[in-house]
């Protein structure tokens, strides 16, 4: 009952209590992004797989300029990541715009993070079973390693919340990433701006 019926109503009651209590600082996040980012825009947006593998545009704060070299290429990530960006990245804070993919239906509070639309033939017929949910904005494999851990590890506890979603374990969940967020767990020294691109289980 909880998976197919309670839990859309308990995404859709808190990401609009979120948009709402979050709206000041995400207002502040904006106007800060229009001077950091040079004109670049403040909110990124990609396409990424959803449930039963339908596709849909994500949102993000943008934390990168749009800066490039003389050649008209865009200069390294680094270069065109701001102190704010890295910010937005280590804190999570750029994810706050995603609770308007939940509020809409695209994504759910918990459920496997949403990734690239070239990964899908790549996956195992196991690892497909990831998408038989919603994407979250956080999830079981983000609780258990995040950015540590490696893409088959991922999966799995994709695919193991897939059968275990109940509204415990989503409670759990979201106590866990609060946890996470403020401690900064598993984030790589990088800030996440690098993470190694999923090439298949060969």
């Amino acid at each position: 009952m909880y998976k197919f019926i309670f839990k859309r109503l308990f995404d859709i009651l808190i990401s609009f209590i979120a948009l709402l209590v979050l709206s000041p600082i995400m207002l502040m996040i904006i106007i800060l992004l229009l001077f950091f980012n040079k004109g670049s825009g403040v909110f990124f947006k990609q396409t990424r797989t959803g449930k039963n593998l339908t596709l849909f545009k994500i949102y993000k704060f943008k934390t990168m300029a749009d800066t490039k070299d003389a050649s008209g290429k865009l200069l390294p990530d680094e270069e065109r990541t701001s102190g704010l960006g890295r910010l937005l990245r280590t804190t999570s804070m750029d994810e706050l715009p995603q609770f308007l993919n939940v509020f809409f239906g695209q994504m759910s509070l918990i459920g496997p993070r949403p990734l690239l639309e070239k990964y899908i033939p790549l996956y195992s017929q196991e690892q497909t079973r990831r998408h038989e949910v919603k994407p979250g904005i956080s999830g079981w494999a983000q609780c258990n390693g995040r950015n540590a851990i490696t893409w088959s590890e991922k999966f799995k506890l994709d695919v193991w919340y897939v059968d275990n979603i109940s509204f415990v374990t989503d409670i759990k969940i979201i106590i866990f990433t609060i946890k996470n967020v403020v401690q900064r767990k598993d984030i790589t020294s990088s800030d996440s701006i690098k993470f190694e691109p999923f090439n298949g289980n060969n």
